[in-house]
């Protein structure tokens, strides 16, 4: 029953106690009455209660709902965190693989430049009169080297040694080369191989630029072996060297004497192009 009727059934009551009961049912009116106003205050409590819990419940509503949604946001950004990720990854390894592929070819290439100096270095050394380099040794001398390139320098023959060292050399091991060569100079310092040992010597430390250290090398050949297949060429490596030290006038000299006493060597013709350049 809602407060309008009760009111109502109230009303109707006291005309009724009026009519009919006088003043004996006064006070059940009054106590009637009182109850009346405590159920209506009772119920609006009740409705005051309710409200309260209501507003309690949509403002945890909207926190949840505000939580919820910066969830959302979170995950929202995480995905596409690792969406980049992901792309960049894909990028990453199709970089890697076209730079493998660049690698890859810049690899032939330098195997191709590779093949052609060696080809100049061979052509060259044939113009001066030098040894072969490895590639173009006999199968029998390359085959000695192999066998004896594994032994104690002390049990190592002197073509054995001195093709071992010449190997290294052209490999562009030039520590073991160095090695190699000045074990033959001290193990068989009369060897047919001793002045040509001395020389490659000098060339070891020519390629490793230690130009200087090169000359003294060179120098060795002149002195000590004057007579030797390797003078012009020490002659001509020692203005070379001299000419990579910035010492123009040292290299000309040596120049000069190297085409005064071999006039019609091949090494005075390169001497004469490389004087025309320090003039």
């Amino acid at each position: 029953m809602n407060l309008k009727t009760l009111s109502g059934c109230v009303a109707l009551l006291t005309i009724v106690l009026l009519v009919g009961g006088g003043c004996a049912l006064q006070e059940d009116l009054v106590t009637v009455n009182s109850r009346v106003t405590s159920q209506s205050k009772k119920a609006e409590a009740d409705r005051a209660a309710l409200r309260a819990e209501l507003a309690r419940s949509e403002e945890t509503y909207r926190n949840q709902y505000a939580d919820l949604r910066a969830l959302m946001n979170d995950l929202r950004e995480d995905v596409q965190a690792l969406r980049g990720q992901l792309e960049e990854s894909g990028y990453n390894a199709q970089q890697r693989a076209e730079s493998e592929a660049r690698r890859q070819e810049q690899w032939k290439k330098g195997e191709r430049q590779l093949q052609t100096s060696l080809d100049r270095i061979i052509r060259l050394e044939a113009y001066l009169g030098m040894e072969p380099s490895e590639k173009l040794l006999p199968p029998e001398a390359a085959a000695t080297a192999r066998h004896d390139a594994g032994k104690p320098n002390t049990e190592q023959t002197p073509d054995g040694l001195y093709a071992a060292a010449k190997q290294q050399f052209d490999r562009g091991e030039y520590e073991d080369a160095r090695q190699g060569f000045q074990a033959l100079l001290e193990q068989h310092p009369k060897s047919d191989h001793a002045d040509n040992a001395q020389f490659w010597l000098g060339e070891v430390y020519y390629h490793e630029k230690w130009y200087e250290k090169a000359i003294l090398e060179y120098q060795k050949v002149i002195e000590n072996y004057p007579k030797g297949n390797k003078v012009r060429s020490a002659l001509l490596k020692q203005g070379l060297a001299f000419s990579n030290l910035g010492d123009g006038d040292n290299a000309k000299l040596i120049l000069k004497e190297l085409v005064r006493k071999y006039p019609n060597s091949k090494e005075a013709n390169i001497a004469e192009k490389k004087l025309k350049t320090l003039q």
